[in-house]
C-alpha cells in the first residue's frame, strides 16, 4: 500500500522561504507522477509544481514559476516544495500526490491516487 507523508507546513512572512518534504513508500511502481496540490477552504485545489519520473519532466503552474522548485533526493523517495518569495496567496493546505499511472495529464488532481494528510502553509506578517 503507497504511503504518502508530508511535512514541514509552518508560517513564513511575506517574500520569506520554506520547504516542505513529501516521502513516499510502499510498491511505488518505477514510473510515477508525484505532484503538489494546495486547498484554500472554499476553493477547488489547486496544482503547484509535479514531476514525471518516467521522463524526469518538472511541471509548474503559473502562479509558482520562477518562485518555488521540486527538489528531489531519490535515495530517499523524498521530494521537496522549496517555496521562495512567498506572497500571502500562498497560503494553503499543501499536499503531496503520487498518480501511479503516470498519466500525461499531470496537472489534474483527478488522476492522483494516492494523498497525504496535508501541511498547512501560511504567508503573512
Amino acid at each position: 500500500q503507497v504511503q504518502v507523508v508530508e511535512s514541514g507546513g509552518g508560517l513564513v512572512q511575506p517574500g520569506g522561504s520554506l520547504t516542505l518534504s513529501c516521502v513516499a513508500s510502499g510498491g511505488i511502481p518505477s514510473t510515477y507522477n508525484q505532484g503538489w496540490f494546495r486547498q484554500v477552504p472554499g476553493k477547488k485545489r489547486e496544482f503547484v509544481a509535479a514531476i514525471s519520473r518516467r521522463d524526469g519532466k518538472i511541471y509548474y503552474a503559473d502562479s509558482v514559476r520562477s518562485r518555488f522548485t521540486i527538489p528531489r533526493d531519490n535515495a530517499k523517495n523524498t521530494m521537496y516544495l522549496q517555496m521562495n518569495s512567498a506572497k500571502p496567496e500562498d497560503t494553503a493546505l499543501y499536499y503531496c500526490a503520487i498518480d501511479v499511472q503516470s498519466s500525461v495529464y499531470i496537472d489534474d488532481d483527478a488522476e492522483y491516487d494516492y494523498w497525504g494528510q496535508g501541511t498547512q502553509v501560511t504567508v503573512s506578517s
